[in-house]
C-alpha cells in the first residue's frame, strides 16, 4: 500500500495521495476505509477516520459508487449538474485547501470495487505547501491527461497486486484453519494425548527461539525467518495427524495386553478359583481345608506375578521366569477339555520386555509418520510453506541412523526436524495423561535427552540450548487443554 501511494504521489506529482479499500471479503462494499495516506503539507495524519460511505455524500463515495473515474479542478468550484458535494471540514481540520482532485476507482478483474486512489493539488514546485487559497492559486495546477492515464494505469496495477494480497492472506487464512482443525481431529482421536501437538508447536518455536539467542555453538549464526518459524510451528502442529490412520485399540492401548484379552485371563482365573472350589467340594475331604487355602494363595500370586507383568515398563527389562511356569499349568472347563492358565498370544504379549506394543502394533504405530507424509504433500502449501510435510516426516529420525522410517543420519536431518524431534521427545516424557506410562520430571526427562545424544542419537548442541534456555518451562506450566 506504502508504494502504490509513493508511486501515485512521484508520478502525478501530487501533494497528496490517499487509498481508500473496501472490505476484503465483499463483493459491493457499501463503506471505504482509509488505509494509507501521504501527505506533504499535512503531519500528523490522523488515518483513523470513521468508515467512507459508498454514495454521493462525498467526491470518493461518488467515485465509488460509480466506479468512474473522477476530474476536479477547483473543489471549492464544483459543475452545477455535480451530482456530489464537497464538505469542507477537512480542510478545516488541517489548515489544508484542497483545489485540483483526480479520484480513481480500483477495480478487479471481475469488476469489483476494491478501493479508490485519491489523488490530490497536482503542485508545480514540489516544495510547495498548501495551507490556504493563496497557496493553491499559486502552486495547484489541474491534472491533465498525462496525470489520468498514469493513474488510471497505476490503479489498474494496484487493484490486481492488492486483490492478490487478499487472496494470498485468504489462502493462508485457510490454511491456518486447516492446521487448527487437523490438531482437533488427532485430539478427539487420542483424548489422552490431548494438547500434545500445541505444546511440541509450541517447544519448537521457542527452541527456535532460543537457537537465535544462542552464543556459541554450531548454531550460533543461525536465524530464523518469520515464515520459516510459521514453517516450523505447522509442520510441529502437524507431525502426528497420521495418527488418525492407526487402529484407536492400538493408539490408546495402555498396558501390555489388549483390554479383551486381560478381561479374558480375568475371567479365566475366576473360573480355575471357582472350579477349584467346586473339586474340593465335590472330594468330601474333611482335611483339605488348608490345602485348599494354600492352592487359592498359590493363584491369587500367580494372578498378581500375570497383573504385575502386563504394566509396561519405561526401561527394558527380563519378563518374569514364572510366567512361562503359570503358562504350563492347566485346568478342565466345564466341557471338559483342558484349557491353560495362559494362552501362547496372551504370554507372548506379558513377556514384551518394553513398552507395551508387540511387533505387529509397533509397526502400525510407527506407520503414522508415513501416513502424516503422505497426507501433507497432498497439500498445495504455498512457496514459503513447502517444507512442511519433510520437516514432519522426520521426526522420529535419529542422528546415528536408527529411527525411522528412512534411517536418515547427521546433516541428512534438517535442523527443524531435529528441533521437532527433542520437543516430541520431552513432552511425551513429561506428560502425565499417557496411560500407557507414568509422567518423569523435567530433570529426567533433560537426563535421558543428554544421554541419548551422548549416544549421538539426538543433537547435543540442541539440547545443551534447550537445558540453557529453559524454554520448555512454558509448557509444563500451562493448561493446554484449554486452546
Amino acid at each position: 500500500l506504502r508504494e502504490i501511494v509513493e508511486l501515485g504521489k512521484r508520478v502525478t506529482e501530487s501533494d497528496g495521495v490517499g487509498l481508500f479499500l473496501g472490505e476484503s471479503d465483499d463483493d459491493a462494499p457499501t463503506t471505504l476505509h482509509l488505509a494509507y495516506v501521504d501527505f506533504e503539507t499535512i503531519e500528523n495524519f490522523d488515518i483513523d477516520l470513521p468508515p467512507l460511505p459508498v454514495d454521493d455524500s462525498s467526491i470518493v463515495g461518488h467515485a465509488a459508487r460509480t466506479k468512474k473515474l473522477v476530474v476536479i479542478d477547483d473543489a471549492y468550484n464544483l459543475p452545477a449538474d455535480a451530482s456530489f458535494v464537497m464538505n469542507p471540514t477537512f480542510d478545516e481540520k488541517y489548515r489544508y485547501r484542497r483545489r485540483s482532485m483526480l479520484i480513481v476507482p480500483l477495480v478487479d478483474q471481475r469488476d469489483r470495487l476494491v478501493g479508490v486512489l485519491l489523488f490530490v493539488n497536482r503542485k508545480s514546485d514540489p516544495r510547495a505547501r498548501i495551507t490556504c487559497k493563496e497557496a493553491a492559486d499559486r502552486y495547484v495546477l489541474p491534472y491533465t491527461a498525462r496525470e489520468v492515464a498514469l493513474a488510471r494505469s497505476l490503479a489498474s496495477q494496484a487493484a490486481i497486486s492488492i486483490e492478490n494480497a487478499r487472496l494470498y492472506a485468504r489462502i493462508e487464512r485457510m490454511l491456518e484453519s486447516f492446521v487448527k482443525a487437523s490438531v482437533t481431529a488427532i485430539d478427539q482421536r487420542d483424548p489422552t494425548t490431548a494438547g500434545h501437538s500445541l505444546r511440541v508447536a509450541t517447544l519448537s518455536i521457542g527452541l527456535a527461539e532460543a537457537v537465535e539467542r544462542a552464543g556459541g555453538g554450531r548454531y550460533r549464526h543461525m536465524q530464523f525467518t518469520r515464515k520459516q518459524l510459521r514453517e516450523l510451528r505447522f509442520a510441529a502442529l502437524l507431525h502426528d495427524f497420521g495418527k488418525v490412520a492407526v487402529r484407536e485399540d492400538v493408539l490408546i492401548k495402555a498396558k501390555k495386553l489388549p483390554p479383551l484379552l486381560w478381561e479374558r485371563i480375568d475371567a479365566r482365573f475366576d473360573l480355575i478359583r471357582r472350579t477349584l472350589e467346586l473339586e474340593h467340594c465335590r472330594s468330601h475331604s474333611s482335611d483339605g481345608e488348608s490345602e485348599l487355602a494354600s492352592v487359592l494363595d498359590e493363584l491369587r500370586r500367580m494372578r498378581e506375578i500375570v497383573r504385575e507383568a502386563n504394566e509396561p515398563p519405561m526401561l527394558a527389562r527380563e519378563p518374569s521366569p514364572e510366567l512361562a511356569d503359570i503358562a504350563s499349568h492347566t485346568f478342565r472347563r466345564p466341557d471338559g477339555t483342558l484349557m491353560p492358565y495362559l494362552t501362547t498370544e496372551e504370554l507372548q504379549y506379558l513377556r514384551l520386555a518394553r513398552g507395551n506394543l508387540d511387533g505387529q502394533e509397533r509397526a502400525e504405530i510407527e506407520s503414522h509418520v508415513e501416513e502424516t507424509y503422505q497426507f501433507l504433500i497432498k497439500i498445495p502449501w504455498t512457496d514459503d510453506l513447502c517444507d512442511v510435510a519433510n520437516y514432519a516426516y522426520g521426526h522420529h529420525e535419529k542422528l546415528n541412523g536408527t529411527g525411522y522410517p528412512r534411517q536418515l543420519t547427521g546433516d541428512e536431518i534438517p535442523v527443524q526436524t531435529r528441533i521437532i524431534t527433542l520437543a516430541d521427545i520431552f513432552d511425551a516424557l513429561t506428560e502425565s495423561d499417557r496411560p500407557y506410562k507414568p509422567a518423569v520430571s523435567p530433570e529426567r526427562a533433560l537426563d535421558i535427552l543428554r544421554a541419548e545424544a551422548k549416544e549421538g542419537l539426538l543433537d547435543g548442541d540442541l539440547v545443551q540450548i534447550l537445558l540453557e534456555s529453559q524454554s520448555y518451562r512454558r509448557i509444563l506450566e500451562e493448561d493446554w487443554r484449554q486452546f
